[in-house]
């Protein structure tokens, strides 16, 4: 059984959707794999030669013994779906995806280990995209209370553009727009997502709990620049506005993403608006990527912007005319380019 799924870019929306408020994200075509077979023993094998690892377990002991332990809690969390597994498994783990760079390289890795388990349990389950998400962000993100969100899952599993609000319930819809292509530019510096996520996760939870005081009947959805934010200080105010800032450009791009024939221009445009508020308000740039993102729009993509969580990582850059101009941009100024386009989700190969 081999299993490939798509790494991730988000179009807008980053950093918004731990929020509850909604976003745009993209499959792209470059994938993650796990192949595998039974074994006749309860030991689960996973050989990881990217990382030059093996990790070895027991389904008689899936107690978690280290942070993030995914393997185990895909299990578990399958196992109170209601799948068996009366076997264990060796398998090989292989990606295309930029390790730790803001790709959902991780959230990939766990689509694909959840729709793995979901083919080989005693009694297969014939699970759509969506409850494959799902269950991995459980996995990912609930089981181990971690600040992210659920696009990363998500987008994964389903592929291709999608539209997603989590709140009040969870709604997602494709988008059949043809984007054409990008070019992902990865800028090789580490970057701290859990720190990043819980700064700019916690200081606006904290400003949204400020907000309710005033604001009783307002959520992150239907509040505006006429809230009353008389409980804030600069610093929280220009946080606030950067985020209802994202949110409306978000809607702008749906708006765009939705006509038969988008402007593309204008995309490139708000990618870069977006990137703007992410670089100035919540401060998840970094020199690196500022140089990638000018050369490539001196290299001719239409806009751009950091992706993920940011203080590191990648950026990307909407380049449907000329990517190979633009991915060698970013290469002369240190990074490493990938020509990209929409790619479907989580599958059989």
């Amino acid at each position: 059984m081999e299993i490939s799924t798509p790494g991730r870019i988000c179009i807008f929306g980053e950093h918004q959707d731990y929020l509850g408020l909604p976003v745009i994200a993209m499959g792209i075509s470059l994938r993650a794999r796990i192949k595998g077979t039974k074994r006749s023993d309860k030991q689960v094998i996973i050989h990881k030669p990217d990382l030059n690892e093996i990790e070895t377990f027991s389904l008689d002991d899936l107690s978690y013994t280290k942070p993030r332990d995914y393997f185990k809690s895909g299990i578990n969390i399958c196992h109170r779906d209601g799948l068996t597994f009366s076997s264990g498994f060796e398998c090989e783990l292989s990606s295309d995806i930029p390790i730790r760079a803001g790709t959902s390289s991780s959230s990939a890795i766990n689509v694909s280990w959840i729709h793995f388990l979901s083919k080989m349990a005693d009694q297969p389950a014939n699970w759509d995209q969506q409850k494959i998400g799902e269950l991995a962000y459980m996995a990912e993100v609930a089981e181990f209370n971690e600040p992210g969100g659920m696009m990363d899952q998500y987008t994964a599993a389903m592929g291709h553009l999608i539209y997603l609000e989590s709140e009040p319930v969870i709604s997602i819809r494709s988008l059949k727009t043809n984007l054409g292509s990008f070019v992902l530019g990865d800028s090789c510096e580490p970057k701290g997502t859990i720190e990043i996520l819980r700064r700019c996760r916690d200081s606006r939870i904290d400003i949204i709990q400020k907000l309710k005081n005033k604001n009783p009947d307002s959520t992150m959805q239907n509040l505006d620049e006429s809230a009353n934010l008389s409980d804030l200080d600069s610093d929280e105010i220009e946080l606030f506005n950067g985020t209802l800032g994202n949110r409306n450009l978000l809607y702008e791009g749906l708006a765009e993403l939705e006509k038969d024939n988008p402007n593309h221009e204008s995309i490139g445009r708000l990618l870069s608006d977006h990137h703007e508020v992410l670089r100035d308000v919540l401060q998840v740039s970094t020199p690196k990527i500022e140089s990638m993102m000018d050369a490539a729009l001196n290299g001719g993509a239409l806009g751009g912007k950091i992706n993920g969580s940011g203080g590191g990582g990648c950026m990307f850059a909407y380049a449907p005319h000329d990517p190979e101009k633009v991915a060698e941009a970013i290469k002369k100024v240190g990074g490493k380019a990938y020509i990209v386009q929409p790619d479907e989700g989580t599958r059989i190969d």
